[in-house]
């Protein structure tokens, strides 16, 4: 695989190009050679790159999608950058800093908590931000009351106490000390691996740290060479080094610290840009008609609420659900699935017959052939409105390439799979598990992590009714660079679903501080509050501190009786709910559906990793309560 490298001939302000869909049609024109002549350039054949038979499938694939297009005429795409000035407002609300342009903003106080708990490369975002939008304004000559950046860092005097500087020694101040000083070893003990103290290597993905601080380390000592693509077996096996505190993925936090989460994700994303010097425009998100009901070109939040009718919780449309399951039923084994297309005029009447039967229960699934289902899923992910990647961040996933090292090139993915609105990540989610399955039968199939990112790579990157124009020279470069991206994507998912432990402790700090602003305010209710508690529930035991070596859990969804656990340097999340079954024969909720949550002190709500430590968990959250839920997976 080739990355893609910026072309001498790009249009002006052009951030990136896709093969230009007809306005009469709304098919896609591809201009390349014909079969049998010479490519239109130098095209690597080792093992490592894309080869001419694999980018053959790519553009059989692009003729297919041509040929099941609708005929009719469409409303034309094209994405738009915000103006200079514009784009930079947009981001400070996005991140929740609004009022460093605003005043009358809502939050003011949550802006300041969040902006003290910024390392020093994603402060250095922020100010860029408001600096550019500050001259902006002086440029239009409109009165504008945006703070001189060096005022706002000031951090206040509250931070300054010893659970703090525990926080910021996993940010910004251990930045220079733990990030990689060169571009072979990050230079961190980690005292989880087999012998401890050895130094991470190049394989390992350090989550504690900033990826934009260890990113600025890696710019700064050591020389930026182009990365290499590996072949399928050739990728490099990253692991993420063990947390005693546990893994956090999405979904195991509330929707209070998700938000914080989404906040300083894209201020991380926007400073692990900057650090490496790769320019980032968002494109404004897009205004257009679509369908308000039905399957096919319907927005994925009109179809999830209109699914959850149906079945509640349901976080992934019911007919990609269903797509997905008639093929894997028909066996994965098949040779040159999702490569071998299903017949067009078959394909458009089978969609036309599912609208109108899908959710009546009257459509025939045995009579659907596979390669026909195969190329229906393959239609729901192009017809979608609003692409999957989102228009906001799709030019991002593209950069994504320009980072000069794998590991950074993941990192970045991992940012922006966090960024993703909620009904694109799930459903991103579940579209990648189905294919990792089909590469898990290539023996049989035939299709490997490179044909499977080949052939899905147009309908993921290609949404219904953009247009652009690009040259020949552009479309191969556009296709290896959305072919690699897709192969990332679906290589390192994996990894990609984590919260990055460093951001976990950002949101511990503002819940911490903002504790402490309700406590002050609120001191003499709370007092009498835990007075009253302590005097009238004599039976009530606290949960969240040690007693005698014991913690204590409740399960308050199966028993009004709490649990005693004695705490020992090795008892995980896990042994607390074998233990918990084994005790209660008469919970029927399967184990898998059943998780240890972390309540309270300095985090909402956390579902635990079974391998969490509860002890270096409990130093960390010494208020925290330990109850034991279920859980919908």
């Amino acid at each position: 695989l080739e990355s893609p490298q910026p072309s001498s001939q790009e249009p002006e302000n052009a951030e990136f190009w896709l093969p230009e869909l007809s306005r009469r049609t709304g098919h896609y024109n591809v201009q390349r050679s014909r079969p049998g002549e010479k490519p239109p350039y130098q095209r690597c054949n080792s093992q490592d790159s894309l080869d001419d038979l694999a980018l053959e499938d790519y553009w059989k694939e692009v003729e297919i999608i041509k040929h099941t297009g609708d005929a009719e005429p469409q409303e034309e795409v094209q994405l738009k950058v915000a103006d200079e000035g514009e784009q930079e407002e947009a981001w400070l609300m996005e991140a929740g800093l609004a009022t460093l342009f605003d005043e009358s903003a809502a939050d003011g106080e949550d802006s300041m908590v969040l902006l003290s708990t910024l390392t020093r490369t994603q402060a250095a975002a922020v100010e860029k931000r408001v600096e550019t939008l500050k001259q902006t304004l002086r440029k239009r000559n409109k009165p504008y009351s945006v703070p001189d950046v060096r005022d706002i860092f000031k951090p206040p005097p509250s931070l300054n106490t010893k659970d703090d500087e525990h926080a910021t020694r996993e940010g910004s101040e251990d930045g220079k000390k733990e990030a990689p000083s060169s571009g072979e070893h990050s230079g961190v003990g980690n005292e989880e691996e087999p012998g401890g103290g050895g130094a991470e290597t190049e394989t390992d993905i350090n989550l504690e740290v900033s990826f934009s601080e260890q990113a600025l380390s890696y710019k700064e000592g050591s020389k930026v060479t182009k990365p290499v693509n590996e072949a399928d077996d050739k990728l490099p096996d990253f692991k993420v080094v063990r947390d005693k505190t546990g893994m956090t993925k999405v979904g195991d936090i509330s929707a209070a610290d998700m938000k914080k989460v989404r906040r300083l994700v894209l201020i991380e994303m926007t400073a692990l840009f900057d650090t490496a010097g790769i320019d980032l425009k968002t494109h404004k998100p897009l205004r257009r008609k679509f369908k308000e009901s039905g399957l096919f070109g319907v927005p994925l939040s009109t179809l999830l609420e209109q699914d959850e009718k149906r079945i509640p919780g349901t976080r992934v449309p019911l007919i990609m659900q269903r797509l997905i399951s008639h093929i894997e039923n028909e066996g994965l084994q098949t040779e040159g699935l999702l490569r071998v297309p299903g017949a067009s005029t078959r394909v458009k009447a089978v969609c036309q017959e599912l609208e109108l039967k899908f959710y009546d229960g009257m459509f025939s699934w045995e009579s659907l052939k596979q390669h026909d289902a195969a190329s229906l899923l393959k239609l729901f992910i192009r017809e979608l409105p609003h692409p999957l990647l989102t228009v906001e961040y799709f030019s991002a996933f593209i950069s994504v390439l320009k980072f000069p090292s794998k590991k950074q090139q993941l990192q970045a993915l991992n940012l922006l799979v966090l960024l993703l609105p909620e009904p694109s990540r799930d459903t991103l989610k579940a579209l990648l598990e189905f294919l990792q399955r089909v590469i898990d039968h290539k023996e049989q199939n035939k299709m490997t992590l490179n044909n499977v990112a080949v052939v899905m790579a147009p309908s993921i990157f290609m949404f219904k009714g953009f247009r652009s124009k690009s040259t020949e020279q552009q479309e191969f470069a556009m296709a290896t660079g959305m072919t690699n991206i897709v192969r990332l994507l679906i290589r390192y998912q994996n990894l990609l679903w984590t919260i990055p432990k460093f951001v976990m402790i950002q949101v511990r700090k503002q819940n911490t501080e903002n504790q402490r602003k309700m406590n002050r305010d609120l001191k003499k209710l709370l007092k009498k509050m835990a007075y009253d508690r302590e005097k009238n529930n004599d039976k009530a035991e606290k949960s969240s501190e040690p007693d005698g070596g014991f913690i204590r859990v409740q399960a308050p969804q199966f028993s009004k009786v709490s649990m005693a656990v004695q705490l020992t340097e090795e008892l995980q999340a896990s042994d607390i709910l074998t233990r918990f079954l084994s005790q209660d024969s008469s919970v029927l909720v399967k184990r898998e559906d059943l998780c240890l949550f972390e309540i309270g002190g300095n985090i909402k709500e956390r579902c635990l990793d079974e391998e969490t430590n509860m002890k270096a968990l409990l130093e960390l959250n010494p208020s925290a309560e330990w109850v034991i839920k279920s859980v919908q997976r």
